[in-house]
């Protein structure tokens, strides 16, 4: 069974040390013989502070990381999904996006989120990623992963259940949700909404998350989870602290859920009023 490492992290506004805590994380996901790993939402730069983050986003930054982290990955023999970083887009916003890298130097694939985080909590804490993020338009899957067809999405994308409709439509064997929610919306949904998108794609979900105190000010949930395609969770990393854990991801698990309740093949288009 492919062994995969989940890294729960505590980002925060320097992208250099961000960097230095997954270059260690993948040097340990080698010596594990983990064959690919799976970072958060935000991964390289979590700042709420637009203006400040504004001068790395719209630098050479965000291109460096990526050259680096392909070499990362090189070095390490090693498949990594950085569940996302902000980027300058041609339309004057920034994506919140997804990369794939693997070991080859290639270009990574990317997934841009969709669904953008506009909320205003009962709590007084209150986001618009609308006002400096453009949303992405197309869904995404790899090819050929060491966990099989991987679709991704990314946090707020896992309360909008088309998405994971159209990814198991295309029969992915995993889904990555990386993830960086609010303490009270993980309290009430985190564990919820992901049993939940397992179970109806009849796919294991990958969900790193960040956690704790932000440098940013802000605070994030934890629980990274892997949950496997019948809703067990197999993976759950708690909500004190970050760090690395291993899963090992059986396959063969998909297809005996399929057989037991073969919810995608019994699919039927709902009839417009």
């Amino acid at each position: 069974m492919p062994q995969i490492a989940i890294l729960q992290m505590c980002s925060g506004i320097d992208p250099d040390a961000n960097l230095a805590v997954i270059e260690d994380a993948a040097k340990q996901c080698a010596e594990q013989g983990a064959l690919a790993l799976f970072t958060p939402e935000m991964s390289l730069l979590l700042d709420r502070d637009r203006a400040r983050a504004r001068a790395w986003i719209e630098s050479d930054g965000p291109s460096e990381m990526i050259d680096r982290i392909s070499e990362i990955a090189a070095k390490q023999h090693l498949e990594i999904a950085i569940g996302s970083m902000p980027v300058a887009t041609a339309g004057g916003k920034w994506a919140n996006r997804s990369h794939y890298f693997r070991p080859d130097l290639a270009p990574p694939i990317t997934y841009d989120k969709i669904h953008m985080f506009d909320v205003a909590l009962a709590t007084g804490e209150a986001w618009r990623e609308s006002a400096a993020y453009e949303p992405g338009r197309a869904v995404v899957t790899v090819e050929d992963t060491p966990v099989g067809r991987l679709g991704l999405s990314i946090c707020y994308d896992m309360r909008f259940p088309a998405l994971y409709e159209a990814l198991g439509n295309r029969r992915c064997d995993c889904i990555a949700v990386p993830a960086a929610f609010t303490v009270p919306t993980g309290r009430a949904h985190w564990h919820t909404l992901l049993r939940a998108r397992a179970i109806e794609a009849s796919a294991f979900v990958i969900a790193p998350a960040q956690v704790g105190h932000h440098a940013d000010g802000r605070e994030t949930f934890g629980h990274s989870l892997v949950v496997d395609p019948w809703g067990e969770v197999l993976l759950d990393m708690g909500g004190d602290a970050s760090g690395l854990a291993f899963c090992e991801i059986d396959l063969n698990r998909i297809a005996e859920v399929r057989a037991q309740v073969p919810a995608l093949a019994n699919r039927r288009p709902i009839p417009k009023s």
